[in-house]
């Protein structure tokens, strides 16, 4: 079939099926047969022809698409055809066109959009002012979130597309999300989560005329259901029990009125912060870090003695048994040549031993941060690109959108495995369904731990 042959073999109008009852696929299918697109495809190549691109067929064919929309507006809008003669007399008639280029997904599209007499025309499919087409905002955010600069975004658009956008119009279709993310930020929250995860990472952010690193916070909270929620991002702008105070208001004032176990990395002032909003909750140090820390301080060398003595003290069956391993550790040699490894678990020991009053399935939840650390590493990888920011809200502005790009991926590939639709389901959410491994048998344990705060919310 050739391409002349194609528009003659159309289905009659009752084939069709009506307004709002086909899909993109289902258009391009009873319009665009196989045999015509491999034509299509054979004369572009035999032309020299790119598909994409300034010049390009897919964007010629999206501005023929266009003005011809265009001018179908403009008729409706004038309430005649071009050379009916129902129009003369008319008030106002059609009065030539105004060039405009729009930046699309496959290129620019250069277009002549029609003007009436009168200028009261207001097109629908381009509107004025409008000089990008659906789509390209999002592939511009969708690129940002995945680590590109700004300045990284412009030269691929220009190499890629042959669309030339300027660092400010980039910058200002980034910045339209701000608003969502500070609807995110304060959305309102469960009333109790049963367990929290308090982790950082280090960015670099202007402050002035200087730039310094400092601490953006995830907090991510384990729902009765068990599934993980990212509750929120937070820049640290001023040291310790300050900062932690407007933390945990700000979270109570979003409905959390109670948390059973708090774990983080042992962060100056959240203990005191968190005991004054909720007075009951146990913060618990996360072993990893601690483990971490201390052995900052080893050589190499001796790093598996070491981890070995270490390990007799974190998976002790009681703080009894736990404090002789310490005692035990403080004799050794080992201990002798690193005071300051020895030290670090003396220091830390207040806010290690709650993990010990625990049974061992919510133990193998609390005693690390490793729930949102790999969503930290991911994180990690994507701002590396980037010097600096320019101030705090463009830090959790790319963190929000890193967040929602990386889960909406997790999302899909959760999806994929069940053989369902993809889509989000939960509104705000930046964990969709993401269940806590081993969370029923913990949650049980915390029932019986924590029995007038766990059962009165068991539906």
């Amino acid at each position: 079939m050739t391409m002349t042959e194609h528009s003659s073999s159309l289905p009659a109008d009752d084939a069709v099926p009506g307004p709002g009852r086909v899909s993109g696929r289902q258009l391009r299918e009873l319009l665009a047969d196989d045999v015509w697109l491999d034509e299509l495809i054979d004369r572009a190549e035999a032309g020299g022809v790119r598909l994409t691109g300034e010049g390009g067929f897919l964007p010629e064919m999206i501005k023929a698409v266009l003005e011809r929309g265009l001018a179908a507006e403009l008729t409706s809008h004038l309430g005649y055809e071009v050379g009916d003669p129902a129009g003369r007399g008319s008030p106002n008639s059609r009065n030539g066109h105004t060039p405009k280029t729009v930046a699309t997904e496959v290129g620019p599209v250069p277009l002549s959009v029609p003007r009436d007499r009168t200028s009261t025309f207001e097109p629908r499919l381009v509107p004025k002012g409008q000089r990008r087409l659906g789509g390209l905002d999002e592939q511009i955010i969708s690129l940002y979130a995945g680590g590109m600069t700004v300045r990284d975004i412009q030269a691929h658009l220009a190499r890629t597309l042959g669309t030339e956008l300027s660092h400010d119009t980039i910058s200002k279709i980034t910045d339209a999300v701000l608003e969502e993310v500070k609807a995110w930020q304060s959305r309102p929250l469960e009333e109790l989560y049963p367990i929290m995860y308090l982790d950082a990472i280090v960015v670099k952010v202007r402050d002035g005329h200087q730039v310094r690193n400092k601490s953006a916070y995830i907090a991510v909270g384990v729902d009765m259901a068990g599934i993980k929620h990212v509750l929120g991002i937070w820049v640290q702008s001023t040291e310790g029990a300050k900062f932690w105070a407007g933390v945990c208001a700000e979270l109570a004032n979003r409905g959390v009125k109670d948390v059973l176990i708090v774990c983080c990395d042992g962060l100056t002032g959240l203990p005191e912060a968190i005991e004054a909003t909720w007075p009951r909750t146990t913060v618990q140090t996360c072993v990893v870090h601690l483990i971490r820390a201390s052995m900052r301080f080893v050589s190499y060398t001796d790093r598996r003695a070491v981890v070995a003595q270490l390990k007799t003290i974190y998976t002790a069956p009681t703080v009894d048994a736990a404090e002789t391993a310490l005692l035990t550790f403080a004799e050794t040699d080992l201990a002798r040549r690193y005071p300051a490894c020895l030290r670090t678990w003396q220091d830390a020991w207040d806010r290690f031993i709650p993990f010990l009053a625990f049974p061992w399935p919510v133990r193998k939840i609390i005693y690390t941060t490793n729930a949102i650390e790999s969503l930290n590493y991911q994180l990690r990888k994507i701002i590396k690109n980037r010097g600096h920011f320019p101030n705090d809200d463009a830090v959790v502005k790319l963190l929000w959108l890193a967040i929602r790009d990386i889960e909406d991926k997790r999302a899909r590939d959760r999806t994929a495995e069940k053989g369902k639709r993809v889509g989000r389901t939960a509104e705000g959410r930046l964990v969709e369904g993401q269940v806590t491994t081993g969370w029923k048998p913990a949650l049980g344990a915390l029932a019986i731990q924590y029995p007038d705060r766990i059962t009165p919310r068991i539906s």
